[in-house]
């Protein structure tokens, strides 16, 4: 009887949860991309690199926000990639942004261009799910790499989650170490819009952005 009780709260939990950041909802899931994109110091001329970019959402947004940049979205997605990518161009399509964006099949932990090759590069939420990585700062300071010297960045994750990125400040540290001109964070859990109940460790609790110039 216990047992099942605990079972059916965690599945409201969840259920709420995915209320929450649906657009049938709050629309959590969006506000919290459009987070990612406040404090980017960028006139939109050039190329942007959205890293992880899922069914393509913050690619898009980079895209309808500067009119004239281009943007490449990337993601790995797995056996079914090709159809993962038609959908990403297919959203792109719909948002009438598709002229400006491209997608391909890459692994944040080896990104297939050359240093400096964008002028800013974005990220949601993906580089602690980088598999095959053992210090996942190796994935931002690959993300940085790809960056242009002067360029912008912009990376939202679990930062706050100690285990994966230790203490804040030597997160910080490090990164300028890297030959970073400028980065700074933002405890993003913060946000208004996320309901307590969400801003658990496990949930969304631990979400920061860095972002700065290099």
């Amino acid at each position: 009887m216990v047992v099942a009780a605990i079972f059916l709260l965690v599945a409201l939990y969840f259920a709420y949860a995915r209320y929450r950041f649906s657009r049938a909802g709050e629309n959590g899931q969006s506000q919290i991309q459009e987070l990612v994109l406040r404090h980017l110091d960028w006139n939109g001329k050039g190329k942007g690199l959205d890293i992880g970019c899922g069914n393509g959402p913050l690619t898009i947004k980079l895209a309808q926000k500067y009119a004239d940049a281009h943007i490449t979205g990337i993601d790995y997605w797995g056996k079914q990639w090709e159809y993962s990518k038609s959908i990403c161009e297919r959203n792109a399509r719909i948002e009438g942004v598709a002229e400006r964006v491209f997608f391909q099949k890459a692994s944040a932990s080896a990104l297939p261009f050359a240093d400096g090759a964008f002028d800013v590069a974005v990220s949601n939420l993906v580089f602690h799910e980088v598999s095959g990585v053992r210090d996942k700062k190796d994935v931002l300071k690959e993300a940085l790499r790809v960056v242009k010297e002067g360029g912008s960045f912009a990376f939202q994750d679990l930062f706050l989650w100690k285990r994966v990125y230790g203490e804040v400040d030597d997160l910080l540290q490090a990164i300028r170490s890297w030959g970073i001109e400028r980065v700074d964070f933002v405890d993003t859990s913060d946000s208004e819009f996320i309901p307590k109940a969400l801003k658990l460790p496990f949930m969304i609790g631990t979400i920061g952005r860095l972002y700065g110039e290099k």
